[in-house]
């Protein structure tokens, strides 16, 4: 198990040293933007107030699926799931021309990543409730996570790991929302 752990980590590595040397200007400039919006779920909570404002019935019960779904994901991995682990944030590459792809560098702990874990929160949740708007929910999701990674705070894992919770807490929300 721990040579398993061991490798898991050097691909771990070596998948986010491949994103960090990777010269993509235009891509930079649209993952800082993506990230920043994802920033204290503003993106998400802007969705749900198109998806209330404008989606009728459903679009208000998805809006509450996803924004429940939502503060279930960032308790845990915030407040739990954070504060249990120690690992750093990835050491950034700080060539000039990469320098400009990057975001602030928060303190937390690198994993899980509180981001996807509240996209893929959102996402799952209100996908649940109007089926035609997840595939377009997840990608913004998937994106949004991949923008953690390129931005250079955080290792594939910590984006694995917060897709994992963010599913995980919309299947949850939608037990405790639906009284099963």
């Amino acid at each position: 198990m721990a040579e398993w752990l061991s490798e898991g980590k050097a691909v771990d590595a070596a998948v986010y040293a491949a994103i960090a040397e990777l010269e993509t200007p235009t891509l930079d400039v649209a993952m800082r933007r993506l990230t920043s919006a994802a920033d204290r779920s503003t993106i998400w909570f802007g969705t749900a107030a198109i998806l209330a404002a404008f989606g009728g019935s459903g679009g208000r019960r998805a809006a509450k699926r996803g924004l429940v779904s939502l503060g279930i994901a960032s308790a845990f991995a915030n407040l739990v799931a954070k504060p249990l682990t120690v690992r750093r944030r990835p050491k950034r590459v700080e060539l000039e021309v990469l320098a400009r792809r990057h975001v602030p560098m928060p303190r937390s702990s690198s994993f899980p990543s509180g981001h996807t874990a509240s996209a893929f929160a959102f996402a799952t949740g209100a996908g649940q409730v109007l089926p035609s708007l997840s595939a377009p929910l997840r990608a913004l999701a998937t994106l949004v996570g991949y923008s953690r990674v390129h931005t250079g705070v955080h290792y594939p894992a910590d984006v694995l790991a917060g897709a994992f919770i963010g599913v995980s807490a919309a299947e949850l929300a939608g037990l405790l929302l639906d009284g099963r």
